[in-house]
């Protein structure tokens, strides 16, 4: 299966410049896709790009990853309604640091044969004046020509206006497409369906100042079947960076999807084969309670943007804070492990000079952590059988609670109902 097939079944080609799939099928051919470094991390919305390129080099090309720590200083107004921020260029070289780690954990990369390339636009566009640009490149897309395309109409058209900043943008891309197939013989260019017109610009760039031609594809923007944006959680963004989306967070967004959504996203995501895929949505169609196919999808993802370590952890978090787990794995764990299992669970100090004295589990959850609002609280909901420790159950309510519960001799685990928790810090 060639290239464009298998993004095709997977759903994932949106269009494709003609002629591109001849060229793939004769030749390795390097091509490349864009990624803006406006932050210091990717995003679940960039991991079709990225899965993009894995297939990509999978079927024997060439794949280039460009940073844009150029085009980041100037802005896309494709799919934006206003004009962002711009960064200066130490932040921008921080993120595009940041990227390049991140990409190289997807994309096997080195200087032979179809091994992945790195390129950053700021390298030839830092020393290309002003006034060069607009002779040497400017003089050959028309205003008409970049008026035409969809993001600067609706920009035009909208409310706020697009600067001539944002405006220039697709120029300046067209440019990296005309530079990389001058200087580094890279033949095409994919990306998201809104880069299109951006793509097309390239190709124009390069027939006009190069007298060549080039290809170009663009993959289908990925939605969620109740209409909300793909990535987006009520936390924000669905970050790569384990330091912005924890992994067992970034697990839990794939173990949510629904059943609709799970069988698009593990064509698209994954690397499983097609009989592999149609065997798991079998399965999964037995039994939609068990959840097969958003299971195979988490497992996955995480441990390819993560680690398989980070995985089991994420499946340990799971079963502690949703079922029976225990907290043996905890630990194993340092105290930036601990805190990221329970980030989000409200925490609370006690001393630990009174807990080695021992202290009753009313006043250590009422009065010393404040779990409770009052001991009469505590104290019923304790006799009730509505209070764990540490994942055990403590009916007594003059049970005394002492250092030796300390998990990694710093950490008890407070449990009201099934699903309350709370982190009691010993200081």
């Amino acid at each position: 299966m060639n290239f464009i097939e298998e993004l095709r079944w997977r759903g994932m080609l949106q269009d494709m410049i003609p002629g591109t799939e001849e060229q793939l099928n004769k030749e390795l051919t390097a091509g490349y896709i864009g990624f803006d470094p406006t932050g210091d991390s990717l995003h679940v919305g960039h991991l079709t790009q990225i899965m993009t390129l894995i297939h990509f080099q999978r079927a024997g090309h060439k794949p280039v990853a460009l940073v844009g720590g150029a085009t980041g200083m100037v802005g896309d107004p494709s799919g934006k309604s206003a004009e962002r921020n711009l960064l200066d260029e130490e932040t921008l070289q921080h993120n595009v640091a940041c990227l390049q780690k991140q990409l190289k954990k997807f994309l096997e990369f080195g200087s032979e044969g179809n091994q992945a390339e790195m390129v950053n636009n700021f390298d030839w566009f830092k020393d290309f004046s002003f006034l060069d640009f607009i002779r040497d490149v400017g003089k050959h897309i028309t205003v008409n020509y970049m008026m035409a395309k969809d993001s600067v109409k609706k920009r035009i058209e909208g409310e706020t206006g697009i600067s001539f900043t944002e405006f220039s943008y697709q120029l300046i891309q067209g440019y990296d497409f005309f530079y990389l197939w001058k200087n580094k013989n890279l033949l095409m260019q994919m990306g998201g369906s809104d880069q299109w017109g951006n793509i097309v610009t390239g190709t124009e760039l390069i027939r006009r100042m190069g007298s060549g031609s080039a290809f170009g594809l663009t993959t289908q923007l990925i939605k969620k079947t109740d209409g909300t944006k793909f990535g987006k959680t009520e936390g924000g963004a669905v970050w790569l960076d384990p330091a912005k989306t924890s992994p067992f967070k970034y697990y839990q967004f794939w173990l949510n999807a629904s059943d609709e959504d799970a069988k698009n996203w593990i064509k698209i995501f994954t690397l499983k084969s097609k009989e592999e895929i149609d065997s798991i949505i079998a399965e999964h169609d037995q039994a939609p309670h068990l959840r097969v196919v958003q299971k195979a999808l988490a497992e996955d993802i995480t441990i390819r943007t993560h680690s398989e370590e980070a995985y089991e952890t994420a499946i340990k978090t799971s079963e502690l804070l949703f079922g029976n787990g225990s907290l043996e794995f905890l630990n194993k764990l340092d105290d930036a492990g601990v805190l990221e299992v329970f980030e989000g669970v409200p925490a609370f100090t006690i001393s630990r000079e009174e807990l080695n004295r021992g202290i009753n589990v009313v006043d250590l959850l009422a009065a010393s952590a404040s779990v409770f609002s009052s001991k009469g609280e505590a104290k019923k909901m304790v006799q009730g059988g509505g209070v764990s420790v540490n994942k055990q159950k403590v009916n007594d309510p003059v049970h005394v609670i002492n250092g030796e519960w300390l998990i990694n001799d710093k950490y008890i685990i407070a449990q009201r109902g099934k699903k309350n928790y709370f982190l009691l810090i010993a200081e």
